[in-house]
């Protein structure tokens, strides 16, 4: 097993064997994108999948190869939402029992997700903080009750599901590829996708895009070992694991030509910018392969591109949450401890004199102190541009009105998002 590498025949039987149960996701080029980056760039729309993600490819294609006598024992994974939907409804078609372990910060979206998917076939059980806390109870019923366990990514059958997102790319593209951007989570995905192209289409550059608070795989690469983190950040909740798996982390090493992180108000931005103009719904995984695209603007210039779109999972209760990480990040959003004195129309001076006409007061918090000259107060600010910062606070200081500035400040910023 640790010698293991997807043979291109294994991935064309698991093409076969997911027909009538997987959809062929359009390749459709992006023209905003094409046109802002001067490159053909094309989506591989595995957020149309049924699941809405290709979780579904390596689910079935493990649970299918299982023998009977597995099927009765019945199924257990942990996932936070993708794959333990591709793991539901498998076993709704499959008619096998499964129990599916999630992690609490899972969207309520995935959940229901989850349950409708399966039926009666599956239950759902909420378990610790991150993904790595499920996966520990799963296993451990696994180990007590003699089920099979499907994991996420780290499996010949899965890697063999997933990969056939590539030969699709493969079949559909009508001019060779240049460049392909993949999201990796524990990597199943760009394992399996990445042998395809180095059989069939050596010479693209295969790009591996993690979150930048969860890059498993980019701090093995450095270490030349798969390597555990000892905390993760669980936003971009689709790709955010401890450690990738030991057989994608072989493949991975041999096959990505990069390995590079995107910051998670940078994923937002561009989860924002798909929906204003192409009314695109992406989860936060789903956008990393496009959030990269800039970082790479002078290398992919007149070039073909696939950015293979992972999943469209996403919580509408999240909106809030991603547009104020969208403005953190272009540094339209600022927080600040404000000294207001003590003395009628303080308020008015501030906003009248201090702020700029288009800059909008968005979180106020203000608690009277026994200081009789000042009262301090926390304000969120939303400027129009970057550059309209440093003016915004050289006019506090020179009123009095500037306290701090919380947006460096790691500590108490926490508290405020």
């Amino acid at each position: 097993m640790q010698n293991y590498y997807p043979h291109i025949d294994d991935v064309k039987k698991a093409s076969e064997n997911l027909k009538g149960i997987v959809s062929k996701t359009p390749l459709s080029k992006n023209e905003n994108l094409s046109k802002a980056l001067g490159a053909n760039i094309l989506f591989k729309r595995e957020d149309l999948q049924v699941v809405r993600s290709y979780k579904i490819r390596g689910a079935y294609n493990k649970m299918s190869s299982l023998s009977s006598t597995e099927k009765k024992r019945g199924v257990v994974c942990a996932s936070a939402g993708n794959h333990a939907q591709g793991v539901a409804l498998s076993c709704k078609l499959l008619q096998i029992k499964g129990r599916i372990f999630m992690p609490s910060p899972t969207p309520n979206q995935k959940i229901e997700q989850v349950k409708m998917f399966g039926e009666n076939f599956i239950e759902v059980i909420i378990e610790g903080d991150t993904f790595d806390d499920a996966f520990n109870a799963a296993k451990k019923e696994c180990d007590l009750k003699d089920k099979i366990f499907i994991h996420p990514f780290n499996d010949e059958k899965v890697i063999e599901g997933q990969a056939t997102v590539g030969l699709e790319i493969l079949e559909q593209a009508k001019e060779n590829i240049d460049f392909v951007f993949v999201p990796v989570g524990g990597g199943g995905l760009s394992a399996g996708l990445s042998s395809v192209f180095k059989k069939l289409s050596p010479k693209t550059k295969i790009i591996g895009v993690e979150p930048q608070g969860a890059a498993s795989m980019l701090t093995s690469f450095k270490n030349k070992k798969n390597t555990a983190l000892a905390t993760i950040d669980p936003f971009v909740d689709g790709a955010a694991v401890k450690r990738v798996g030991d057989l994608n982390y072989a493949i991975c090493k041999q096959n990505l030509d990069d390995m590079v992180t995107v910051p998670e108000g940078k994923v937002c931005q561009t989860i924002l910018n798909l929906y204003n103009k192409d009314a695109i719904v992406v989860e936060p995984a789903g956008a990393l392969s496009i959030a990269v695209l800039d970082f790479f603007k002078d290398e992919i210039k007149g070039k073909n591109v696939v950015c293979v779109v992972s999943g469209s999972n996403n919580d509408i209760t999240r909106t809030a949450e991603i547009k104020e990480k969208a403005l953190l990040y272009a540094n339209l959003k600022h927080y600040f401890i404000v000294k207001f004195p003590q003395r009628a129309g303080a308020l008015k001076e501030f906003v009248a004199e201090i702020l700029g006409p288009n800059d909008d007061i968005t979180h106020f918090e203000y608690t009277k102190k026994t200081n009789r000259v000042n009262g301090a107060a926390v304000v969120g600010l939303e400027l129009k541009a970057p550059e309209d910062l440093q003016p915004l606070i050289d006019k506090m200081k020179q009123k009095g009105f500037y306290g701090d500035y919380l947006n460096d400040k790691p500590d108490l910023f926490q508290f405020l998002i």
